[in-house]
């Protein structure tokens, strides 16, 4: 009855706090359904071909699978049950930190790829071919949505429909910040597109470098976080090698006790990593 009232306190406390937090406004994209924004983060992930169904079925085989193995080895179902769980979200959770490495790395390449633009136009090439030429000239990772563009570009001729594939080919919100200025350049006109494109790598250049420092500087926080929320669960783990151990989680009240922790934990880890990583870019000019 006790750990009933407690788990009871404890959402009551959590709807508190989240009452107490003004929700941003999220732009039109970003509501869309949950197929949608998946597929959105492994196009991030750089795992254009992965589909979401493909995605949501690794996910149910491996918490069946782990779900599975600790019955066979426990015979408590609500144990098995909190590590299926977890196996379920892993995936998602390597999904995100793969599209978040993806994005460091592409931090530090923008600043080349703006200034081999900037060439490009001062040269006296036109846009696009300023663009197609960074298929060759662009820094290696970013070469293959530019040669595809290149691609696009010559079979339609349309600058536009092959720029809106260019983004989505890159999935990064400084491609598309570059991609519309380039957008309204082309359809507006204007002399200022050297000065913007310098100005823009320069911003590029103080902002990797700022949010270098600042993640070298807030990294112990994040880290602190992912082992102070696995490290009851890794207990738990040794504890189910030996049946005797985890048979108290067979009960009802051992049930409330495993929910109750990851309700907790859940809670302790988004507060941990909303306080000590910088926020991420969203994608707002898609």
């Amino acid at each position: 009855m006790g750990a009933l009232l407690g788990l009871i306190a404890g959402v009551g406390l959590f709807l508190v706090w989240w009452a107490c937090w003004e929700p941003e406004p999220r732009p039109a994209e970003t509501r869309t359904s949950v197929i949608g924004r998946l597929r959105s983060l492994l196009r991030e992930a750089d795992l254009p071909s992965v589909s979401p169904a493909a995605f949501f079925t690794v996910c149910g085989a491996t918490a069946v699978g782990v779900g599975l193995i600790v019955l066979a080895f426990t015979a408590v179902a609500s144990l098995a049950g909190c590590f299926a769980v977890i196996a379920g979200w892993a995936p998602y959770s390597v999904i995100r930190a793969r599209a978040r490495r993806r994005r460091q790395r592409l931090r530090e390449l923008w600043p080349d790829v703006v200034d081999n633009l900037a060439s490009g136009v001062r040269a006296g090439l036109s846009l696009p071919d300023a663009l197609s030429a960074l298929a060759d000239r662009g820094p290696e990772p970013l070469r293959p949505p530019f040669r595809a563009f290149a691609h696009d570009y010559r079979l339609s001729g349309n600058f536009a429909d092959s720029l809106d594939a260019l983004k989505t080919r890159l999935a990064d919100p400084t491609g598309d910040r570059l991609c519309e200025a380039l957008r309204i350049t082309r359809e507006v006109g204007g002399s200022d597109l050297g000065k913007l494109l310098r100005n823009l790598s320069m911003f590029l250049r103080d902002d990797a470098r700022v949010r270098s420092e600042m993640e070298a500087r807030q990294s112990w926080t994040v880290s602190a976080a992912r082992l102070a929320v696995s490290a009851p669960w890794l207990v738990l783990a040794l504890l189910a090698t030996k049946p005797e151990s985890v048979q108290a989680y067979s009960s009802a009240t051992g049930s409330v006790v495993l929910i109750f922790g990851g309700a907790v934990s859940v809670l302790a880890y988004r507060l941990m990593t909303v306080i000590g990583r910088l926020p991420e870019e969203r994608r707002v000019l898609r």
